[in-house]
């Protein structure tokens, strides 16, 4: 069984974990910047997807010279 932190995420939750609206998420997935998967209507995000986001806008810190 899966942990999880694996588990795949609500607008809801995924919204809560990158401390964002449920409208910029709904936005995101509606111009496909962020990967889904559709249940009928219900909508989640894979664990994966939010760890993706959070590494592709990581800015590492400044070296001291």
């Amino acid at each position: 069984m899966a942990s999880t932190d694996d588990q795949p995420r609500t607008v809801e939750q995924a919204a809560a974990e990158l401390n964002l609206s449920r409208a910029t998420i709904r936005a995101w997935i509606a111009q496909r910047k962020l990967g889904h998967v559709r249940l009928g209507r219900a909508i989640r995000i894979p664990a994966d997807e939010i760890r993706r986001l959070l590494e592709a806008g990581y800015v590492p810190p400044e070296r001291s010279r």
